[in-house]
């Protein structure tokens, strides 16, 4: 009771003397904590600022995406950016006050300022706002369509300069929202857009410019808000209003030209979600493109139009030259050369490609044939085809050096008005035995890319546009680019060339085709594609006895299918290859039965029924199911005894492949199952008559297969004594995913792709079943080891000269990665490198004694995440002292230190060991390249960069840090470096 007394008594005198004291001494302490004060609100006005551009990279995201920022986010990012710019006010009081004669009144008001503004930002650092920075918008209404660099990498034409100029002087004119450029086709149109958009963005004249090229005569307003979308690197999802998303992503952008290339009539910009009229959003201006002056002027009401005339003779003669310069030398050729040059009548697609027909001929005999072709070549009427263009693109036609290259051609221009998919062009080769004795998918894929290769030479086909959005094709294991293109105008001439064989090639809208049947083409056409759009249902059967290709497109803006008659290939009985996109059928037996030479068919994106009399078709190579709705492959399947290519990527309604039809397919060259999440293999080991799926083991069967494309959902449905994927010895491309994330991220391109989790104990035998493809791999991605680090050590036999990616995840019981004796060999190919979420990793890599490190000549992207035990990127050896806490390189350690010559990004987020990111000198011209550094959660860093290591990044163009709580400086000179970073 006494002791409860006094302490009372205590408490109370205590806070009576608080009382009287604090008045007194609270000045004082403003005084004396002057520079305290003052030096804690400029770390507080940091780390926001920091916070802010952290937070700004989302917000800025979000906009892109047409998403609405939340308002509280926006008054807080108001907030801190108000007290950043109040930051400079306050250090000029503070300065004025040292000079001032009320020296200790100013420094008492500041200093309580100070004191009092801190606390206030100390509350507003962390907003906690979590990963909801905006959210969706609800759909605005949209408003109906009412009518209303520098010049050196161009072509130096006076003509064209000339009308860039004009065009580059109407889009700067505040009173110029909508304007045009015509000219007939193949006169120029697309590649002077295109230099007006490379312009307008040196300029800066927009904030972003928005270009689609290739509308077509029937445009697909779906597929334009897609190439929009893609542009702001978005996408749209099903159910979403895609004009209202259009309309809010292009509203979020203050001044924006959107270009539209190629437009054939009256175009609902409305409808796409295209700003264009009255008010809304004067800043968003429109550029079109079109052959015919009447569709700018009338059909869309542009304020001012621009023609886009032939090429001057002194032009055209300029560009020839430049591109047949070896032949057009020759002391015999110049006087024909012009005759030549003269019949591309200015037209620069015609002049490319003439000149690159006869490029390298110096026999005049060749230049007077040709000189005698385009002369007297037949007048052809094909719409808005000019005939010298014509003749001059039949004449690069017959030029083209072998009957593959010309079959190739015609071929590329039933496929498609776009894009046109080589995966595709793959599969329809193959199916018309387009390669003369090739018979091999592998070898055909090389063939394909050599003569899209001399195609493109000739200018008759054209890399793929850079605002593809996305795709329904499946794989990109075969090639680097997916997609080539075709000019319009020579898509033109080439179906016109394909409709005067004996056995023509039409192209047709699926509204056109009962009329179309009635006429004598129809019984004669070998090849036929077919287009619709917006259709329910196809009325009645092909009658086309000659027919050995059909092609049939459908696109409904309601996603809908297009219904397909049970006997519409009843009298088709030649059909070779059969391609049906987004349609609805039944293969019954009537039909499809007698289609005995069918050796294509691809059922992409298709709802279909019973496939059983799919077994009937004993001649099929070549089988696409993908994005198909098929829940069962039929057990006739084991009769396709030829079948060379299984396609069923993304059918995720698979359930069941009944067991032994994959093993029967002996003659397999490529199967892909990707993303069939629908399917589960069966273990190994269970009785043959309690299974009713396929196991793995069946693929040892396949010795044939060079290309494999699975997913695994688990370890355990690996055959326990049997190396399945170590024994397909013939594979040379693969994407092979085992766990549960069997999806494989296409971030990255490679032809031999590993992705392993192995989330089990005991699993370092499973690894083994997978040696050989380790070495072969150029891509890989472990997660979830949990066996101990022999997991990695498992693959430390061999140098990794194919890796090129490598990444590994969620994976505690790692400690390094091992590097053998021979590392200056290893990882050589290296080029992308990802480590998250390893707890106990310490080391990137560990060196044994005397061993030497790789200096990683290819690594262009490094990212550490959230390696709470990491120090240093090598492990010092037997070196002995004091563990470094510098990252990339020790003072004083016994190896060289580790060297990125290539190195662009570099991304260090969560280590929480790490002081320091570098000592003083680093090897020569190590992290030269560097352009990017993203420093985030580092909770121990002290300093960014010495000074003498600044001076080496001469490339880096962004530097972003954030929550890096003790951080004192980003540039520091050597000996406050040198006193701080080392242990």
């Amino acid at each position: 009771m006494v002791e409860i007394c006094i302490s009372v008594v205590g408490e109370v005198a205590a806070k009576v003397t608080g009382c009287l004291l604090d008045p007194i001494t609270r000045p004082f302490g403003y005084l004396f904590n002057y520079r305290r004060n003052v030096t804690d609100l400029n770390q507080k006005i940091q780390s926001l600022h920091l916070e802010k551009e952290r937070l700004q990279i989302d917000v800025d995201a979000a906009n892109r995406q047409g998403y609405e920022i939340y308002p509280h986010v926006q008054e807080w990012l108001t907030y801190a950016e108000g007290i950043i710019q109040n930051r400079d006010d306050f250090n000029e009081h503070e300065k004025k006050a040292s000079k001032s004669c009320f020296y200790f009144k100013s420094r008492y008001r500041l200093s309580k300022r100070a004191k009092r503004d801190a606390v206030e930002i100390a509350a507003k650092i962390n907003p906690n706002f979590g990963d909801r920075v905006s959210y969706r918008p609800p759909p605005t209404s949209v408003l109906p369509f009412i009518s209303s660099s520098s010049f050196k990498d161009y072509e130096a034409l006076e003509s064209r300069e000339s009308t860039f100029n004009q065009i580059m002087e109407a889009l700067r004119s505040e009173d110029m929202r909508m304007i045009g450029v015509w000219g007939m086709g193949g006169v120029g149109k697309t590649t002077l857009v295109k230099q007006v958009a490379k312009q307008s963005e040196e300029e800066k004249l927009f904030h972003k410019v928005i270009i689609v090229l290739d509308i077509t005569e029937k445009p697909d307003i779906s597929e334009i808000q897609g190439r929009i979308a893609s542009q702001f690197g978005s996408k749209f999802e099903a159910g979403d209003d895609r004009a209202a998303r259009v309309r809010q992503m292009l509203k979020k952008v203050e001044k924006i030209l959107v270009i539209l290339d190629d437009i054939w009539g009256k175009l609902d910009l409305g409808k796409i979600g295209i700003p264009h009229d009255g008010d809304d959003h004067k800043e968003c201006k429109v550029l079109l493109t079109s052959r015919k002056l009447p569709v700018l002027s009338k059909d869309m009401g542009t304020q001012k139009q621009f023609c886009l005339q032939h090429l001057s003779e002194s032009e055209a003669w300029n560009l020839f030259t430049k591109i047949a310069r070896d032949s057009v030398e020759s002391l015999e050729l110049p006087p024909i050369a012009v005759d030549v040059a003269k019949e591309c009548a200015g037209l620069p697609v015609a002049i490319v490609t003439v000149a690159k027909a006869l490029k390298g001929e110096e026999d005049l005999a060749i230049w007077r044939n040709a000189l005698e072709e385009l002369k007297t070549s037949t007048p052809v009427d094909i719409g808005e085809v000019n005939e010298k263009v014509y003749s001059c693109l039949q004449l690069s036609y017959h030029h083209l050096k072998s009957d593959e290259a010309k079959s190739l051609f015609l071929l590329c221009s039933l496929v498609g008005d776009g894009d046109i998919s080589m995966y595709r062009l793959l599969q329809y080769a193959m199916g018309l035995n387009l390669f003369k004795g090739l018979y091999s998918w592998e070898k055909a894929v090389d063939r394909l890319i050599t003569l899209v290769k001399n195609l493109k030479v000739s200018s008759l086909l054209l890399d793929n546009r850079a605002d593809r959005y996305n795709h329904m094709d499946g794989t990109n294991l075969f090639f680097d680019e997916e997609f080539v293109r075709m000019h319009d105008v020579v898509r033109d001439v080439a179906r016109s060339i394909a409709s005067k064989d004996p056995y023509p090639f039409v192209v047709k809208e699926g509204v056109e085709l009962r009329e179309w049947q009635r006429t004598d083409e129809c019984g004669n056409c070998s090849r036929m594609s077919l287009m619709c759009r917006n259709m329910d249902e196809l009325a009645q059967g092909l009658v086309c006895p000659q027919l050995e290709f059909f092609l049939l497109d459908s696109s409904n803006d309601d996603y809908s299918y297009l219904k397909i008659p049970d006997d519409f290939f009843l009298d088709t009985k030649q059909l070779r290859v059969l391609g049906l996109y987004s349609a609805s059928l039944a293969l019954s037996p009537s039909s499809f039965g007698f289609l005995s030479n069918l050796q294509t068919l691809c059922l992409n994106n298709c709802k279909l029924q019973d496939i059983a009399v799919i077994g009937k078709l004993k001649r099929l190579q070549i089988l696409n199911l993908s994005r198909s709705n098929i829940e069962r492959l039929p057990k006739e399947m084991m009769e396709l005894s030829d079948l060379r290519v299984l396609d069923l990527q993304c059918c995720y309604s698979l359930q069941v492949i009944p067991r032994n039809v994959i093993s029967t397919l002996s003659q397999l060259e490529y199967l892909s199952m990707l993303d069939c999440s629908g399917f589960k293999w069966d273990p190994e080991g269970f009785n043959s008559r309690e299974r009713n799926n396929a196991c793995l083991s069946e693929l040892k069967h396949l010795s044939g297969l060079r290309t494999l494309e699975v997913g695994v959902s688990h370890l355990s449905l690996l055959p326990k004594d049997d190396v399945v994927f170590d024994n397909l010895i013939n594979l040379t491309r693969y994407s092979i995913a085992i766990g549960s994330n069997s999806s494989m991220e296409i971030e990255y391109k490679a032809t031999r792709r590993l992705l392993l989790e192995l989330d089990e104990v005991g699993s370092l035998q499973k690894v083994k079943s997978f040696s050989n493809l380790l070495k072969k791999s150029q891509y890989v991605n472990l997660g979830k080891l949990k066996d101990t680090k022999d997991v990695i050590y498992e693959l430390d036999k061999d140098s990794f000269e194919e890796l090129e990616y490598l990444r590994i995840y969620s994976s505690p019981a790692i400690h390094s990665i091992p590097c053998n004796a021979f590392a200056k060999e290893s990882f050589v190919n290296l080029r992308i490198l990802r480590l998250e979420d390893c707890k106990r990793l310490k080391y990137v890599f560990s060196l044994p004694p005397n061993g030497r490190e790789s200096d990683f000549p290819q690594l262009q992207s490094l990212s550490l995440e959230r390696l709470n035990q990491l120090i240093s990127f090598y492990s010092i050896g037997s070196s002995g002292g004091q563990e470094s806490t510098t990252l990339f390189n020790q003072k004083g350690s016994s190896i060289a230190q580790a060297a990125f010559p290539a190195l662009e990004s570099l991304d260090i987020s969560s280590l929480p060991d790490v002081k320091a990111l570098w000592h003083n000198k680093l090897p020569a011209h190590s992290f030269s390249k560097l352009k990017t550094l993203y420093l985030r959660d580092c909770d121990n860093l002290l300093h960014v960069f010495p000074l003498s290591v600044a001076k080496v990044l001469l490339q880096l163009e962004s530097l972003i840090i954030s929550n890096c709580g003790v951080l004192e400086t980003v540039v520091a000179n050597e000996d406050e470096y040198e006193d701080e970073t080392t242990p």
